[in-house]
Order: structure tokens, then C-alpha cells, then sequence
């Protein structure tokens, strides 16, 4: 049996505009307000490492990620898993994975989850 498995880790939760990030059990469907700006925040998934705040190069990145649904999780999603999935840090990477999609039609969120965007991951 899982070991993390038994319990309920809080998940990260990241609002793009302010540029912070919470760690808050999930509550459903109920929206999550930020405490700044009062927006909803967007779950980032138990993975999620922020930038720090002034580094609006690397939000931009996981502003692109989280608006094409992707969260920063782990290849398990009870946590075993100690090789986290692939996210691209940089603009440049997220704009390299962009023109892929717009070449070959790949959804966004396909290809940014990939390494490499030309080739498929296999899990």
C-alpha cells in the first residue's frame, strides 16, 4: 500500500498576477480567493516550486502553463513518484513549444508538457 497514499498533502495554489503562491487543502469546487487581489486562485498541483516574485520571466512561463491546464505534479499523483513531470522555467522554452504546436497540431498543453517538443514522451 501507498504510504502517501493515507494522507491529504495540501495542494499549491499560485494567483499569476500578484506573482504568490499558498499551500491550501482543496475545497472542490469552491473557488479560492487571493488574499491580495481578491481573484480566483489557480491550482498548481503538489509539485509546484514558485519563482521568486520578482522574477516576472519564469511567472510568465508558469503563467502559460497553469492558462493551458496543466498542474506541476509528480509521474504518481499520491506523491511516490520522485521525478516530477516536465515544465517548462523560461519564455523561450515556452515559446519554443508553442511553434511546435502551431507546426505539427499539437494542442498547448501537449506541447508544453513534453521535454522535447518534437518527440513524444512515453511515461
Amino acid at each position: 500500500m501507498c504510504h502517501y497514499a493515507m494522507t491529504r498533502y495540501k495542494l499549491h495554489f499560485a494567483c499569476v498576477p500578484c506573482r504568490v503562491s499558498f499551500k491550501r487543502h482543496f475545497a472542490g469546487d469552491r473557488e479560492q480567493p487571493c488574499p491580495n487581489c481578491g481573484r480566483a486562485l489557480v491550482c498548481a498541483g503538489h509539485d509546484f516550486a514558485p519563482p521568486p516574485r520578482r522574477d516576472a520571466a519564469a511567472w510568465a512561463a508558469v503563467s502559460a502553463v497553469l492558462a493551458a491546464g496543466l498542474r506541476y505534479e509528480g509521474l504518481e499523483p499520491c506523491g511516490c513518484g520522485r521525478r516530477p513531470r516536465y515544465r517548462p522555467r523560461t519564455r523561450a522554452d515556452v515559446r519554443a513549444r508553442r511553434i511546435v504546436a502551431a507546426r505539427t497540431g499539437l494542442t498547448a498543453a501537449e506541447a508544453l508538457a513534453r521535454r522535447d517538443p518534437l518527440t513524444p514522451e512515453a511515461d
